[in-house]
């Protein structure tokens, strides 16, 4: 006699019971040769199942030794066993164990996918089982749709899929009508013609009658082993598929399957599936809606400083601000505006000085802020105009009695004349033509009053009867420094005045207080970004948690069929990050939606898209998906195959 196939000795499997110890297996001794027919009979309780639990690697013994083929199992890892449980076992269980929510073709094609087999060849092979089996016509039905029968055949075709050389067979028939139970038991005797090893476990005496070799069982212990008949011959003919040797092409179709059953898991729970990812959906949705509603700001201020002027330098009396004495101090001349227009590093400079006055045209009358400023003064602020013209450097020169007015100013003096261009109008004691009306902008720092803006010499000489400036204002040229051109304007007025009796306003340090404000906000919304992510993520761990124990029956079938760890913490990873993508996705679509819907009610709220942010925000749905998947999908590979199917 050759070596054993199977072979146990001195087995003992114990389970706790609370403080308590129960032995189920005590002292077990057995061999089982290739190409036999073995029934495992007992009455319930008598530990039959778990015998066939520990020969199937679906259970590990307390103590003793159980070698396959000479290789003992105890020194096996985890993924060692699955190996044993994919390439050599087949499994046919009393309630059948198929997963409800894939055909019958799928099912018996479960074991080969973890065996990386090719698409193509185990699509063939199932498919010859099933015919094999009388089911050929039946291969697309789910198992709600197969009669009892039908599902334990599906469930014995996947037993062979891998090639199944070692059949275990618990309680077979236990739910099977009797004409059904005769025919698993005429197919589960031919599989053993055909030098299949088979095991039964039953209670029925009738169909372990079928079996050559009966092994009785009572309280753990091997009390009976008969033989009938001989054991057939070891047999060659088991079908054992071709599998992918390349590892790369391993890994992607390992990868592409678990990336399909994902999907069909989520498919088939689509309400389970969407409140899962709904804490994703808000959360990213809030954070594009968020940083486009801050970029919008942001630019709007940007702007607004633009229209103020970009990259100038304002020029005021007094030695800094809040100089008591800057009153008294009349030493800004238009002189000094025209010697800073000298400098290389200088675009545009002009003078000011204002006053407010009430402005009368006809019979209306308005308050109104008189601007007195240079030719260069549209170009320094970027002022556009709407209608007319600018005056030029000989009409200020000359302080020509003209005018230019701003939109508020328009409102307030010619709501009912429709082209102000030409008309006179007295501000204070002074008449002035309107040549030219200026664009709408968004310059919100000039406050609400109307503005006229008349040359500086006619302000100061007509109006207000002083001979020096307000201020100045400088525009810098191109990439100029505005830190650069500060220091050099201040060296360059100190040796005009002899003393620093001047304070210098860079606007850029509008600009820079604003960036700053930018980057506060930047933070305090990616703060808020981070809570809603990370409540979303809590909500992805619990369901996916809770997706765990409802699945806990399937981990099992998945894991007796030969599923590894990775295989297991593979495919719950998978379906956690597709949850948190799509609703990445689904939330940067309801952003845009938020976005046309603030249009379409004409709410002023700017609001500036980023795809940087998009990316970003699906970037964190994956890694959330990754983080806070990863210890529900390491729970699901870490249960243990027999708790799991016991649970289902």
């Amino acid at each position: 006699m050759g070596s054993p196939l199977l072979e146990i000795r001195n087995l003992h499997r114990e389970f706790a019971a609370g403080e308590d110890v129960v032995t189920i297996l005590k002292d077990i001794n057995l061999r089982i040769d290739e190409g036999e027919m073995v029934a495992i009979v007992g009455a319930s309780g008598s530990g039959k199942s778990t015998l066939m639990n520990i020969l199937g690697c679906l259970d590990r013994p307390s103590s003793g030794t159980y070698r396959i083929a000479e290789r003992e199992t105890s020194s096996l890892s985890r993924d060692e066993l699955a190996e044993l449980r994919r390439e050599h076992f087949g499994f046919i269980f009393q309630r059948y164990h198929l997963l409800t929510d894939i055909s019958a073709l799928s099912n018996v094609e479960l074991p080969a996918i973890y065996a990386n087999c090719d698409s193509s060849v185990r699509h063939e092979r199932a498919s010859a089982l099933l015919a094999r089996l009388g089911l050929g016509d039946k291969q697309h039905f789910r198992p709600s749709k197969l009669s009892g029968g039908q599902q334990q055949r599906v469930s014995i075709a996947r037993a062979l899929m891998n090639g199944g050389a070692v059949i275990l067979a618990d309680e077979p028939t236990g739910a099977l009508d009797k004409a059904s139970g005769v025919e698993v038991m005429n197919i589960l005797r031919e599989l053993n013609t055909d030098g299949h090893t088979v095991i039964l476990v039953t209670h029925d005496m009738e169909v372990a009658s079928h079996a050559p070799r009966q092994i009785e069982i009572s309280d753990g212990v091997i009390v009976a082993d008969q033989r009938r008949e001989p054991s057939n011959p070891p047999s060659a003919l088991h079908h054992q598929l071709p599998l992918r040797a390349d590892v790369l092409s391993a890994f992607w179709g390992g990868f592409t399957e678990a990336f399909r059953m994902a999907l069909r898991s989520m498919n088939a729970h689509r309400l389970r599936t969407f409140l899962t990812m709904l804490g994703i959906i808000i959360g990213i949705a809030a954070v594009v809606v968020v940083v486009a509603i801050g970029r919008g700001a942001q630019q709007q201020v940007m702007s607004q400083i633009s229209d103020l002027g970009t990259n100038t330098l304002d020029i005021y009396p007094g030695s800094d601000f809040g100089d008591l004495e800057a009153a008294a101090i009349e030493t800004l001349t238009a002189r000094d505006a025209e010697a800073l227009a000298t400098q290389p590093y200088i675009d545009s400079v002009t003078p000011n000085v204002s006053t407010s006055v009430t402005a009368l045209y006809q019979n209306i009358a308005a308050k109104a802020q008189v601007n007195g400023v240079g030719a260069d003064y549209f170009r320094v602020r970027g002022l556009k105009l709407a209608n007319g013209r600018f005056f030029n450097e000989r009409e200020a020169e000359q302080a020509a009695q003209v005018a230019i007015i701003d939109q508020r100013a328009q409102a307030a003096l010619f709501a009912h004349t429709a082209h102000p261009i030409g008309r006179v109008v007295l501000i204070g004691d002074m008449p002035v033509e309107i040549i030219g009306v200026l664009k709408p902008s968004q310059n919100n720092f000039t406050g609400s009053s109307p503005i006229l803006y008349v040359p500086y010499s006619a302000v100061a000489t007509r109006l207000i009867g002083k001979s020096y400036l307000d201020n100045i204002t400088v525009r810098l040229k191109g990439k100029v420094s505005s830190k650069a051109a500060e220091q050099a304007v201040t060296s360059f007025m100190v040796r005009r005045h002899g003393s620093k009796d001047f304070s210098i306003f860079n606007s850029d340090q509008v600009r820079q207080a604003v960036e700053r404000s930018s980057a506060t906000l930047t933070l305090l919304i990616s703060a808020i970004a981070a809570i809603a992510l990370l409540v979303g993520g809590i909500g992805v761990m619990n369901i996916m948690l809770v997706s765990v124990t409802e699945r806990t029956g399937e981990i099992g079938v998945r894991m007796a069929v030969g599923a590894r760890q990775v295989d297991i913490l593979q495919q719950f990873l998978i379906e956690s990050v597709l949850v948190c993508l799509v609703g990445g996705f689904i939330g940067i679509a309801l952003a845009l939606s938020v976005g046309g819907l603030i249009k379409l009610t004409g709410i002023d709220l700017p609001l500036i898209y980023s795809v940087d942010s998009m990316l970003l925000a699906v970037a964190c749905a994956s890694l959330i998906g990754i983080a806070f998947g990863f210890f529900p999908a390491r729970n699901a590979s870490r249960l243990d195959p027999i708790q799991a199917l016991a649970r289902d």
